[in-house]
């Protein structure tokens, strides 16, 4: 009698690795999703996407078919934030569960980057052309319009003027030194940015937390799937090796600090690594406490 077959049931992360395989069939919600598995191993991600699915359904069941863009727009917007509520966390910004979208979803409070994705969801199914844009120091969203575009910000609700988009772009031109606006024109930092993008910088948000708070084991499962995410990242590789140093881990540490320095060898930090990994050399590589 032939036994029956048995498949093994992927990790979360092997799963989150099939998602972002292919930027051709990236799903964005369905990514950021499984990030929160990290928090969440039990997260039904299906039933999450159904709970957005059912909001945009709602809204789609209010605009007239022959809605114009801009009417689309308006109703999205006092639906998303006055109706439902959604806006930025700002007594708590730096909360982990701001990225996570279970909580957003619960909660109606986010960071720009969570908020935008489910407003850009809901704007998507309401027939809404949008796109995420990785602003320096702040996601928006951008809506293609018959007669131009409007920029949203998630955060606050608010549609950004050219003149306030300039504002906020000027402290980041100053930092690098830009006196001629032509040099860095507004238009470069208003380009749609890919998925791959959204989620690493979704990832990098956790990431600066669970470090802030010294939190090595989540930080550890952060840069998993940075790793995962961006597979020729030599910088990744590093910090996840210096992750792994911090768990006592200097046998699989070696081996990624290793791999960081054959493949930058020239980098700003490489002697002090180069040092570093003599030191665990010379302990042996087992773990230790």
């Amino acid at each position: 009698m032939a036994l029956p077959m048995q498949f093994d049931t992927p990790t979360a992360l092997e799963f989150f690795a099939a998602l972002v395989a292919d930027d051709s069939s990236f799903s964005l919600l369905e990514a950021a999703a499984c990030v929160a598995q990290d928090e969440y191993p039990q997260l039904d991600t299906l039933a999450l996407l159904a709970e957005v699915d059912a909001l945009a359904h709602r809204l789609c069941q209010r605009i007239p078919r022959d809605a114009a863009p801009l009417q689309r727009m308006r109703s999205l917007n006092q639906y998303f934030f006055h109706e439902l509520g959604f806006s930025g966390n700002v007594n708590d910004y730096y909360d982990a569960r701001n990225s996570y979208l279970p909580d957003v979803l619960e909660t109606r409070r986010g960071i720009p980057i969570t908020l935008a994705m489910v407003y850009i969801e809901l704007a998507t199914q309401a027939g809404l052309t949008a796109s995420g844009v990785s602003f320096p120091g702040h996601f928006l969203v951008k809506l293609r319009l018959p007669r131009g575009e409007a920029v949203i910000d998630p955060f606050t609700g608010r549609s950004l003027s050219k003149g306030e988009l300039e504002d906020r772009l000027a402290p980041f031109r100053q930092q690098r030194g830009v006196l001629d606006e032509s040099d860095v024109p507004l238009g470069l930092f208003l380009q749609p940015a890919p998925a791959r993008e959204v989620i690493a910088r979704l990832l990098r948000n956790l990431k600066a937390i669970h470090r802030a708070a010294a939190d090595w084991v989540r930080l550890l499962a952060v840069q998993e799937r940075l790793l995962v995410l961006l597979p020729q990242d030599w910088s990744e590789t590093r910090d996840r090796g210096l992750v792994l140093a911090e768990l006592g881990d200097l046998a699989h540490a070696r081996l990624d600090i290793a791999a960081y320095l054959q493949h930058c060898p020239t980098a700003s930090d490489a002697a002090a690594l180069q040092r570093r990994l003599q030191q665990w050399r010379q302990r042996g590589g087992a773990s230790v406490p």
